[in-house]
C-alpha cells in the first residue's frame, strides 16, 4: 500500500488543486451551471485511472489488479475528499458545489442526512467503478511502446 501511494503523488497534489478550485468557485458564487465543469474530480479522477493504468503497466510492469487497485484508491481518496468538503459545506452553512442539489442529483437541495446517504453511495460505487477503469487503462498500456 506504500508504494501505491508514493506512486499517486502526483495525482493527491491534483485532487488538492482541483478540489480546492472547486470550492473557491462555490464560495465566490459562480453560478455552478457556468463552472462545474471547470474544476471536476470525477473527469480528474477517470482520466487519471486510465493512463495511471496504462504507465503502470508499461513502465512499473505491474499487473492487472495492482493496477485495478491504484484505480481503486484514486477513486476512494477522492470520494473522500468529495464527502468531507460535503460536510464542511453543511456545517459551516456554505452553498458551496459539494452541497449543490445538482452535484447530489437531486432537484432540490438536501438535508445533511440525505446528501450523505448518497456521498456514501458513491464512495462505494464509484470506488469500485475506478478500479474498472483503471484495469482499462491496464489494457490500453500495452499500446505504449517499452521504455
Amino acid at each position: 500500500m506504500a508504494e501505491i501511494l508514493r506512486v499517486a503523488r502526483l495525482y493527491f497534489v491534483l485532487l488538492v488543486v482541483v478540489a480546492g478550485g472547486r470550492w473557491l468557485l462555490g464560495t465566490f458564487e459562480v453560478p455552478y451551471e457556468k463552472g462545474h465543469h471547470i474544476f471536476s474530480i470525477v473527469i480528474l479522477t477517470a482520466f487519471s485511472c486510465i493512463y495511471y493504468g496504462a504507465f503502470l503497466r508499461r513502465w512499473r510492469d505491474y499487473r492487472l489488479i495492482r493496477a485495478a487497485l491504484v484505480g481503486l484508491v484514486l477513486g476512494l481518496a477522492s470520494q473522500i475528499v468529495i464527502l468531507l468538503l460535503t460536510v464542511v459545506s453543511y456545517g459551516l452553512g456554505l452553498d458551496t458545489y459539494y452541497n449543490h442539489p445538482t452535484a447530489l442529483n437531486a432537484p432540490e437541495a438536501l438535508s445533511l442526512g440525505q446528501a450523505l446517504g448518497v456521498r456514501v453511495s458513491g464512495l462505494i460505487g464509484n470506488s469500485i467503478g475506478t478500479g474498472v477503469v483503471a484495469a482499462l487503462g491496464w489494457a490500453l498500456g500495452g499500446l505504449l511502446p517499452k521504455s
